[in-house]
């Protein structure tokens, strides 16, 4: 018989009812040190005074109006998204799957604008942009794809990291190239800084739009606001969620000027997107994460988990193989299955996630502290051990 739920996931039986910073607390008084922050979305941990001062101010005054009118809390969140990226304008979403939809749409009517064929858009194996029908055409994956065929067109997915083959298949027909700086559910992947400086000089060759994915690895989760900033390069079009808005839904799109031509009154539309109750926290997210001592914390912490990341996995060579990521989006490559980590992080009272790649995933808060990074790698340790 089927649970009121669609059962569509395998979930853990466990149950949260409170959260304080790191620490998830179950239903039955335990407390669990979470690592995963709702998936890379609990950027200040839970229950943060900050947002909820926002959330609450905002619910007392009001909640949705729709996009009919102008929304100053929107507006504000727009201008500070403007004004720490290269982006001219920003489109307001309530996931990154909306994103996502909105980032091709946008790319396929730029083209059309210009009264040119080209809709092909390049994307690359290992990649997760979204559930949509769009989202996992662009993934290409037969594990997204399989059964809800037929698939949207235009879109090839190229081996993850191969410039050769990106050099052989992009052209002046190309529409765009779209990949994640930093692949989360692909099992914590970072592009060398020097891959996406070619890759963006190979799309201004042939014309083509770079639109980037920071879903998972904007916002302040790889030490800089957004990753590809460490290689000195901008996108056209790029994707942002989960972190924007500290927990609760929201997610954008930014893009240039030029890339947004297309994008006039009556092409896109939100009924939800930009209310006023999710603008506002995610406002008070950017004046948190976007300035340089938070962010330079953040670097400091994930150089601390780093090191004592890299000890766990000499001491437990029969587990682990590497540590990879950056910043506080980090991943240990195992050597058996991350579930059976997972798992054997529930008995430490730990919360991770697992990734592809026999990667197991560690997303803290960016506000995690000192102690709480050394209890997280003792738990870990102890899960491990189970497992020797």
């Amino acid at each position: 018989m089927i649970s009121h739920v669609l059962p569509t996931y395998n979930r853990a039986p466990i149950a949260f009812e409170k959260g304080e910073g790191a620490w998830a607390i179950a239903t039955d008084g335990t407390r669990y040190l979470d690592l995963g922050a709702g998936i890379a979305v609990n950027v200040l941990g839970h229950a943060n005074p900050d947002l909820v001062a926002a959330l609450t101010e905002q619910a007392g005054k009001i909640w949705h109006v729709s996009n009919l009118y102008q929304i100053p809390q929107q507006e504000r969140l727009a201008d500070l998204l403007v004004d720490h990226t290269f982006a001219d304008t920003a489109f307001i979403t309530n996931s990154g799957t909306e994103a996502a939809e909105l980032a091709i749409k946008m790319v396929r009517k730029y083209w059309s604008d210009r009264g040119e064929d080209r809709i092909e858009i390049l994307t690359f194996e290992g990649a997760f942009h979204g559930r949509s029908t769009g989202a996992i055409a662009a993934s290409g994956s037969e594990k997204m794809t399989k059964g809800f065929g037929p698939l949207m067109p235009g879109f090839r997915t190229l081996p993850w990291g191969d410039l050769d083959a990106l050099k052989a298949a992009i052209s002046d027909r190309t529409a765009a190239v779209m990949l994640e700086p930093v692949q989360g559910e692909g099992g914590i992947r970072p592009l060398p800084d020097a891959d996406l400086r070619e890759i963006r000089a190979l799309c201004d060759q042939s014309g083509a739009l770079l639109v980037l994915d920071e879903v998972q690895c904007g916002m302040g989760r790889t030490g800089r606001l957004f990753a590809h900033e460490y290689a000195g390069i901008a996108p056209d079009i790029m994707m942002v969620a989960k972190g924007i808005g500290g927990g609760f839904p929201l997610g954008a799109v930014l893009a240039t000027e030029k890339a947004a031509v297309g994008m006039v009154a009556g092409t896109h539309g939100s009924t939800y997107g930009g209310n006023p109750l999710a603008c506002a926290v995610g406002a008070r997210v950017m004046e948190i994460v976007a300035t340089d001592a938070f962010l330079a914390e953040v670097n400091r912490k994930a150089a601390l988990f780093r090191q004592k990341l890299e000890g766990l996995v000499a001491a437990h060579p029969t587990v682990f193989e590497a540590v990879r990521g950056q910043g506080l989006m980090l991943g240990l490559k195992c050597k058996l299955a991350p579930a059976d980590l997972v798992k054997a992080g529930y008995a430490q009272h730990l919360l991770t996630v697992p990734a592809a790649d026999n990667t197991l995933r560690l997303l803290p808060p960016l506000n995690i502290t000192d102690d709480e990074i050394a209890e997280a790698v003792a738990r870990l340790d102890r899960a491990a051990a189970s497992l020797d």
